[in-house]
């Protein structure tokens, strides 16, 4: 019978002394003169079979020829391995190529740089570290629809074309269909009359405000799916596409919004350490020593809540020499934000920011000056969700919009809703690929994106 690497490793025992069927790709061929090894994999867990075969076999010499990276058959009977350290081994029957590879196959079996596996992005997923990486993004992914499904939220697809910027930064994509060689005119200016839309139009940079419509009709809701920046920066934890999770709860308001935060964020990684334990024991030995132990650390954790007052106190208060000198009313560096989480030895959420750095939908707190907003930082990573109290009173937020000298005639849809029914309502997002890289411990946003779109590449 044909059977998955992952069945045989769960039922190894039953199988033992059995005849299997097994259908993969060769990781690595160490041939001898009467009999040889193969490195087997099939993709379907973490952990590899090693076939012996000798040359009681018709085809040995074909098997010898057979390339690393050869997608192949085996009929074997599972046996008892002499090798310490593993349990069994498949001793062939029949090895047969199904998809022959050539002897300039890029992933040999040694060690390659992240740098140059990207450049073979497609083939990435057959290395150790990308296996382990990409089996982790899609536990990590079933997780976090596991968590709110159920509790009962509705799953919102938030469209991904879209004529507001809910940042208000103006770093967006574009969407045209107008001849950029020839683009139609009046008036001196672009005539959008002529394009698909009928106005200007952008890729999202979130779904929040459609999902908070959405909050208001089904009390809970998240979405889960791409967003575009289209700002041109170079570092490790930037890049043009990445996936967001949003959620938005009706009746809720900013200290059950960090309840949320916080249970969901422990949900999540608590699911990857059961169920990726193969993967999470790799990272930690190989990619960051005592992975395991600090996001055991953050599972058992109650997070601090600290005012952004009382941080920026706690930082001019510290003896430390700033690169970015700490102020009142403006935002933290991420030199502050690596003191705070171990000035607490945990995870700290961050409250009550200033108005004046953070969006113009946020609850103005009744100081006038701060507004509910909440980032939550963790040891060895930052800021890994960013949040709000969402401003609910209709006469506020339009004043908010006036100050910031916004078009409102684009927004009135969502200035609606605070007539329409409007309740106290909250909400947080959280990056995707930053999650994943405080998950695995892989410090570039390049390597946890099969294929990642940033400045100067769209390779794929």
């Amino acid at each position: 019978m044909v059977i998955d690497v992952k069945d045989l490793y769960e039922k190894v025992n039953e199988l033992m002394g059995k005849d299997i069927i097994l259908q993969g790709w060769i990781r690595n061929h160490r041939k001898q003169k009467e009999f040889g090894f193969i490195d087997f994999s099939d993709g379907t867990c973490f952990q590899h079979v090693q076939i012996v075969y000798d040359e009681k076999l018709n085809n040995f010499s074909d098997i010898q020829k057979i390339h690393v990276g050869s997608a192949i058959e085996v009929v074997g009977t599972v046996v008892e391995s002499p090798k310490e350290g593993q349990a069994f081994e498949i001793q062939a029957k029949e090895v047969t190529l199904l998809g022959e590879c050539p002897e300039d196959y890029p992933i040999q079996p040694k060690r390659h740089t992240r740098e140059f596996l990207r450049e073979v992005a497609y083939l990435r997923p057959r290395t150790n570290l990308f296996q382990a990486v990409f089996r982790v993004r899609s536990v990590a992914a079933y997780a976090i629809h596991k968590y709110f499904q159920d509790r009962g939220y509705i799953y919102f697809h938030a469209p991904l074309i879209t004529a507001s910027d809910c940042e208000g930064a103006g770093e967006m994509f574009h969407v045209t269909c107008m001849d950029l060689d020839n683009i139609p005119k009046k008036d001196g200016s672009v005539d959008y009359s002529k394009d698909m839309f009928m106005k200007p139009t952008s890729l999202t940079v979130s779904g929040q405000l459609e999902a908070e419509t959405f909050a208001l009709a089904y009390k809970k809701t998240y979405t889960f799916g791409p967003t575009f920046r289209a700002e041109r920066s170079n570092t490790k934890v930037h890049a043009n596409e990445f996936w967001m999770i949003e959620p938005e709860i009706a009746f809720c308001d900013l200290n059950q919004n960090m309840e949320i935060m916080e249970e969901m964020l422990k949900y999540v990684v608590s699911y990857v350490l059961e169920h990726c334990k193969d993967e999470m024991h790799f990272f930690d030995q190989f990619v960051e020593k005592g992975l395991l132990e600090k996001l055991t650390k953050l599972v058992n954790s109650k997070f601090t809540r600290v005012t952004h007052k009382e941080v920026i106190e706690i930082l001019q208060k510290a003896d430390v020499k700033w690169e970015f000198e700490p102020k009142q009313g403006e935002d933290i560096a991420k030199e502050h934000e690596k003191y705070i989480t171990e000035y607490f030895d945990g995870p700290v959420f961050i409250t009550d920011w200033p108005k004046d750095i953070k969006a113009f939908y946020m609850k103005q707190n009744p100081d006038g000056a701060t507004v509910a907003a909440v980032d939550l930082e963790v040891p060895g990573a930052g800021e890994i969700m960013g949040g709000s109290q969402r401003e609910e009173d209709y006469q506020k937020l339009v004043s908010r919009m006036d100050e910031l000298d916004m078009d409102q005639s684009e927004l009135d849809w969502y200035i609606n809703l605070r007539k329409f029914g409007g309740c106290v309502h909250s909400g947080f997002g959280m990056g995707f690929e930053r999650l994943l890289i405080y998950l695995t411990g892989v410090e570039n946003i390049r390597d946890v994106i099969p294929y990642p779109r940033t400045p100067g590449n769209c390779d794929f």
